[in-house]
């Protein structure tokens, strides 16, 4: 899951160890791309940035993985020899790896072949109960309720010392060289999907965590097609071909009905993976400089900048100059969706008394998205009325809630109904109590975010609530929210499952400080979710996670604005290339001519 000029003024970091030199006489096949964030780093349960999470899902590996052209989409295996045993009514899951598969060289392997093994996976999960490490992904295996792992996490809490990765675990063993088990406490249908995200399964080895210390989001060692060679940061990241990679074909079962996607199997079927040699990662952070690296090709796939839609394209079709050059266009709707959270524990908007529920409902009455999405994102995106996008399950086709239009004059009268008055006269609204009102919203320093800023100003002079700014990078307000120390923030969430669980679990109370950004805790709604948890999907399970969507309407821990339509544009010699909804591994499928 991931929650964005050019080249100049980093510093290099010199060549990753155990790799050679890129031969500039080879001329290797280079795959150029573009990012509009900086990365924070390379281990993954540190980050969330789309930047970093994008590089971990080419250098690391998950047990399983989705096909790359099946819709819907389908889990297959990657390291797995097949789909894992399911028992116990899915509280038992056992993984059995394919043998041969190793790690890309590296000196803490002491200059030899390091073989991935069922241990490998154990530690790697078992790294996330840490309390040294800063994760916000910790909850997805506590909310699964692996059998000891709480109680050995809170061992070393206690102890005020790192984890004790040697204790024996009953819910999380390695039966042998490749076979590793998983028991959890209560029924979890939907647990294999957490092992097909490289971000929380891919295998990461001991011996490198250990070598490198706290210098381990420089060294990223694992089992993918490509392992880092040099990192300027914030600036580019080049990765090579991993000489340590297996022999990996392309193979994919696209629909029957899907012409581009059989066409593709035809074109690319029993090629070895990957079929680049490098990939060269920009972060461009403005979009016009983005767009213009793409237009004079510096860089092979970019999505499209929303901000250039009227450019690329006019009516909704790839613009003729661009069709002639032959520029590929392919817009797809994901799981994804740009949110406002309030935090519950702010003073000023935070709490669930009926004058701060108000408060909120009357931000997103005021608001206008339909702007937002007009103005500032150029149409590229549908108005959301919930977090749960239409590509998860869950997703309420025939929901309409007050997040879908603006509406002034309801947003006054609530405030007015709650005793939101202007007492001094300066034309803005104070608390009920008389105390002073004032809006803080977070953002990055970037153009989008100040038109964005501006927009929100202006409507919410209109209700008469002051609103203040926090800048930062990207980086330093995820810090901050997982801190507790941002009043609101707009961002974007992009996931990695099928599922509407995740969106459900932004308003579970023990998921406070990591997903939760809101910070809600309502025992009401806790229940609900943890009821929901624990069915199968199907009729029963689906009314339990509409009730739990609609109690988050209700108390508005989180302002939904819109689902992205995100497009991508590919120069004409590349193929193979189709966004997956739910997987950041894509790089090892495109080819360039």
């Amino acid at each position: 899951m991931k929650r964005r000029t050019l080249l100049a003024g980093a510093a290099l970091l010199p060549t990753a160890p155990g790799a050679q030199p890129l031969s500039s006489s080879a001329r290797p096949k280079t795959l150029r791309l573009a990012y509009n964030s900086a990365e924070v780093g390379f281990d993954p349960p540190q980050v969330s940035d789309q930047t970093s999470v994008a590089v971990n899902a080419h250098i690391f590996e998950a047990p399983l993985t989705y096909d790359y052209l099946a819709r819907p989409a389908r889990l297959i295996p990657q390291t797995c020899a097949a789909l894992p045993e399911v028992g116990d009514e899915h509280r038992r899951f056992v993984f059995t790896l394919r043998p041969g598969i190793f790690f890309a060289d590296d000196p803490a392997f002491g200059g030899k072949p390091r073989e991935l093994v069922a241990a490998d996976y154990v530690y790697t999960l078992k790294r996330f109960f840490d309390p040294r490490i800063k994760t916000e992904h910790l909850h997805h295996f506590e909310n699964a309720q692996i059998l000891g792992m709480q109680a050995l996490r809170e061992r070393a809490i206690r102890a005020k010392r790192g984890l004790d990765y040697d204790a024996a675990v009953e819910g999380l063993r390695a039966l042998d060289r490749y076979r590793f088990e998983i028991r959890v406490a209560q029924s979890a249908p939907r647990l294999t999907q957490l092992f097909a995200d490289a971000g929380l399964t891919g295998a990461i080895a001991r011996e490198v965590v250990e070598a490198y210390g706290g210098d381990i989001m420089a060294h990223p060692v694992g089992t993918g097609p490509f392992r880092l060679a040099r990192w300027r940061r914030g600036s580019q990241i080049l990765l090579e071909r991993n000489p340590r990679f297996r022999e990996q074909f392309f193979a994919a079962e696209p629909p029957a009905d899907d012409a581009e996607g059989q066409a593709l199997v035809q074109r690319l079927a029993g090629r070895r993976l990957p079929l680049v040699d490098r990939v060269e990662v920009n972060v461009i952070i403005e979009e016009q400089p983005r767009w213009l690296a793409f237009a004079t090709g510096e860089l092979d796939v970019v999505e499209m900048p929303t901000g250039v839609a009227p450019l690329v394209l006019p009516g909704g079709r790839l613009a003729p100059h661009l069709a002639k050059r032959g520029i590929q266009a392919r817009s797809s709707l994901g799981p994804d969706t740009r949110l406002t959270f309030f935090n519950f524990d702010d003073a000023q908007v935070g709490g669930y008394t009926p004058e701060k529920v108000a408060l909120r409902r009357a931000i997103a009455l005021g608001l206008d998205n339909e702007a937002e999405l007009r103005l500032v994102f150029k149409g590229q995106g549908l108005p959301a009325q919930s977090l749960l996008p239409a590509a998860v399950y869950g997703h309420d086709p025939v929901l309409k809630s007050e997040m879908g239009s603006a509406d002034l004059p309801r947003a006054r009268a609530l405030l007015d109904l709650y005793g939101y008055r202007d007492v001094d006269g300066d034309g803005y609204l104070e608390n009920p109590d008389g105390s002073r009102l004032t809006l803080r919203l977070a953002g990055v320093e970037d153009q989008r975010q100040r038109a964005l800023n501006e927009l929100w100003r202006k409507r919410m002079d209109l209700l008469g609530l002051r609103l203040e700014f926090d800048i930062g990078t990207f980086g330093e307000l995820i810090k901050k929210t997982l801190a507790g120390q941002l009043m609101m923030w707009s961002y974007s969430w992009n996931i990695s499952f099928p599922d509407g669980d995740f969106f459900l679990g932004m308003a579970y109370g023990p998921n406070a400080g990591q997903s939760n950004d809101a910070r809600f805790k309502l025992p009401a709604y806790d229940r609900l979710y943890e009821t929901q948890r624990a069915l199968p999907d199907g009729p029963e399970r689906l009314a339990l996670m509409r009730r739990a969507n609609r109690m988050m309407l209700a108390y508005m821990p989180y302002l939904a604005h819109w689902h992205a339509l995100r497009t991508d544009l590919c120069q004409p010699g590349v193929s193979g290339y189709r966004r997956h909804p739910f997987t950041r591994d894509w790089w090892r499928f495109v080819d360039l001519a």
